[in-house]
């Protein structure tokens, strides 16, 4: 499990800070295939992101999850 319950409890916790639901949808899936030896493997718009850890939450959070939601509002 890698720490993706912390994972998704930040994910939660960012969506519901930035006022995301309407725009962000997390779903969960026990195996991607795509396993790391640290973090958690997160799908973004079908991109597979390995290593998503605490420590590297707010970098994954500023550059992957804010400017898929800003190229989504974009289409």
């Amino acid at each position: 499990m890698k720490g993706a319950p912390e994972i998704v409890e930040l994910l939660q916790s960012k969506i519901e800070e930035t006022k995301l639901d309407s725009e962000i949808v997390l779903t969960g899936s026990f195996c991607t295939g795509k396993c790391n030896r640290d973090g958690v493997t997160v799908i973004v718009d079908s991109v597979i992101h390995t290593g998503v850890t605490v420590m590297g939450f707010r970098d994954f959070w500023d550059n992957v999850i804010i400017p898929a939601v800003e190229a989504g509002k974009e289409n």
